[in-house]
């Protein structure tokens, strides 16, 4: 079945970075692309980044500079570089990927992961 496991959040002050993984599991992770997206307390989940098939990549303009996303096809894992943390980054980031499945996009979801930016 897939399965997409989130790790590498944490607690880290205003200017730090951290770098989240997602290790995938069930599909053909190299054909499909991946997804971060992010969810604050009270806000609604918000795409932060996005890597294709061909490893083309698009990131949100709020994080735009200091978000690198990246996979590693041989591992079936892709990463969230974040540099610069601000407070305001703080939120469950959660891997998303669909698959296409009964003639259908199926969303597929991580549990997530805390990433707190504080001082």
């Amino acid at each position: 079945q897939v399965q997409l496991v989130e790790s590498g959040g944490g607690l880290v002050q205003p200017g730090g970075s951290l770098r989240l993984s997602c290790a995938a599991s069930g599909f053909r992770f190299r054909t499909y692309a991946m997804r971060w997206y992010r969810q604050a307390p009270g806000k609604e989940r918000e795409l932060v980044a996005s890597i294709s098939v061909a490893s083309v990549t698009n990131y949100a303009d709020s994080m735009k500079g200091r978000l690198t996303i990246y996979r590693d096809n041989d591992k079936n894992t892709v990463y969230l570089q974040m540099n610069s943390l601000e407070p305001e980054d703080t939120a469950v980031y959660y891997c998303n990927t669909e698959l296409w499945q009964y003639g259908s996009k199926i969303p597929y979801w991580g549990q997530g992961t805390q990433v707190t930016v504080s001082s």
